[in-house]
């Protein structure tokens, strides 16, 4: 089973070689916590975080 990396640009959660949201290579396989994000227009959350697109997303590499 492929383990879970985060992009430390973007701090999106994905499996693929490279990221699917921001396209850098660069990963942390060690990450704390994570959170969803459904609507980032409307959540106040997203905007914390500077997301703007739908995904998983670590909060902290």
């Amino acid at each position: 089973m492929a383990k879970d990396k985060a992009c430390k640009t973007c701090k999106l959660i994905y499996y693929e070689a490279s990221c699917p949201n921001c396209g850098k290579k660069e990963v942390s396989e060690t990450f704390k916590g994570r959170v969803e994000i459904i609507n980032p227009e409307k959540s106040i959350l997203a905007k914390e975080l500077k997301i703007n697109k739908n995904g998983f997303y670590a909060i902290k590499l």
